[in-house]
């Protein structure tokens, strides 16, 4: 059972929902990032979805944008994000890594290459956001033959033809995005979104995760009471933003406003 199943069905068990926490690999640097994925699962976050910078990110809003431009600046590229989870599992086993991003670093790079490091690594699974389930032999049925989760996402204007095509080769979970548009630019409506989980949990036993518009920890609760489980990102990203220096270069109030943040998102998803 890979990490990303074992997770879950922990969770289910024990009647709690899922805390899951992007951030941009390498943003601000290297050792910054690492340190601060380091210390996640000490703040009840259950899985890690760890961006792969790219100079065109056309399904993120400015906040991720500009992450992945200050983690290119400062030298990050495919090999590194690999090896900041590399780093990351000489220490944890048991919390799942999820790769997210876009196909050409990975095309460049080599897929059956960057398969086989991520397994090397210690990575979970993958969401590659412009990878549509027609493209499926190019990249998803090698990825899932080696045991790597695929993740797919579901938007608010996803029609059942399209949600069965979609959900067909389907691993792990069910990334749902809970506004029509890019990342962290507006925040999601409760009603349509419980009415939307309703159609994708009717056609799926895989958990249900909600993200792209969480803000806050209040947000994070209500939208975890109707799912499985939340993804915060862009919020974390502009914490990590707006604690560096005219440079961009780490404060000493980068680590501790992060941590809790991320802290009051995981007491308010878990109700502790």
């Amino acid at each position: 059972m890979n990490r990303i199943k074992k997770t879950f069905n922990q969770l289910k068990n024990n009647n709690k929902k899922a805390v899951g926490i992007f951030l941009t690999a390498g943003d601000p640097d290297f050792e910054s990032c690492l340190n601060l994925i380091q210390k996640l699962p000490e703040k009840d976050v259950d899985f890690i979805e760890i961006g792969m910078p790219f100079s065109d990110p056309m399904a993120d809003g400015p906040s991720i944008q500009l992450s992945s431009q200050r983690a290119l600046k400062s030298g990050m590229n495919l090999i590194k994000c690999l090896s900041l989870v590399e780093n990351f599992r000489k220490k944890n086993n048991h919390t799942p890594i999820i790769l997210m991003g876009y196909y050409n670093p990975i095309y460049k790079f080599g897929k059956e290459k960057f398969i086989e490091n991520c397994l090397s690594c210690g990575v979970d699974g993958l969401i590659i956001v412009d990878l549509p389930p027609e493209e499926d032999d190019e990249f998803y049925i090698e990825a899932e033959r080696n045991k790597l989760s695929i993740i797919r996402l579901v938007t608010p204007t996803t029609d059942r033809k399209r949600l069965d095509k979609i959900l067909s080769n389907a691993t792990g979970f069910v990334y749902y995005v809970s506004i029509t548009g890019i990342t962290g630019t507006r925040a999601p409506n409760l009603e349509d979104v419980s009415t939307n989980l309703k159609k994708i949990t009717s056609v799926t036993d895989l958990p249900v995760i909600i993200g792209f518009g969480i803000k806050s920890p209040s947000q994070a609760s209500s939208m975890a009471d109707i799912s499985d489980g939340i993804v915060v990102g862009s919020a974390v990203v502009d914490l990590i933003k707006s604690s560096l220096d005219n440079d961009d270069n780490l404060t000493k109030n980068t680590l501790d406003s992060c941590l809790d943040f991320i802290s009051k998102v995981s007491k308010s998803v878990k109700h502790n």
